[in-house]
């Protein structure tokens, strides 16, 4: 039996693998954030490193993927997706890797991480709370995004970092508060929906 201080494991996506792609760069000050907390564990699923077809044909190439990504999932307590925002929505490589999947995001929280020019990703975010609220997931209400991300970063580090930092301590504390509340939760009753 786990207690509430037994930490949360978290599970961040790195919800692009587009050529150029800039997430690394929002993923290693994210990383910062969740491995200097004592409250969470981390493991990371790169959808760049996740070769599943968009058939949703179970396959030896889908077998393969699945076997690599499918228990990084099921394990997590809590999800951070971090996602840029490609023609006002989410990117097909992120849709593909939560579509592959179901049970995996059941009853868990998700936080959300955005990036990208004028609307920092929001769309995207938005998008994706539908997403994972068919999935039976909850996403927690406060977010990070960086808008313009390109300019507020120089050489990988944040230019001003005081109110993303604030912003990732809130959502990341509203994190922790669901994941512990549905992780004890289901330990007492598994959840039916």
């Amino acid at each position: 039996m786990q207690t509430e201080e037994t930490p949360l494991a978290v599970t961040l996506v790195i919800g692009s693998n587009r050529h150029g792609r800039f997430g690394p760069v929002v993923a290693d000050w994210l990383l910062t954030h969740l491995r200097e907390r004592a409250d969470l564990t981390v493991e990371v699923v790169d959808v760049a490193e996740v070769h599943l077809p968009t058939t949703l044909e179970p396959g030896p190439e889908a077998a393969a993927a699945l076997a690599a990504v499918t228990p990084k999932l099921a394990a997590a307590d809590a999800f951070v997706v971090l996602t840029p925002e490609y023609n006002h929505s989410v990117p097909a490589g992120l849709k593909n890797l939560i579509d592959w999947h179901f049970g995996e995001w059941r009853a868990k929280p998700v936080a959300l991480v955005s990036y990208g020019g004028l609307a920092g990703g929001l769309r995207a975010v938005e998008h994706l709370r539908q997403i994972f609220a068919e999935l039976h997931a909850v996403t927690v209400r406060d977010t990070v995004s960086f808008h313009n991300a390109g300019a507020a970063f120089t050489d990988g580090h944040l230019n001003d970092p005081t109110a993303p930092d604030a912003a990732a301590k809130t959502m990341l504390d509203q994190l922790v508060w669901w994941g512990t509340a549905l992780r004890e939760a289901k330990e007492r009753r598994p959840y039916a929906g």
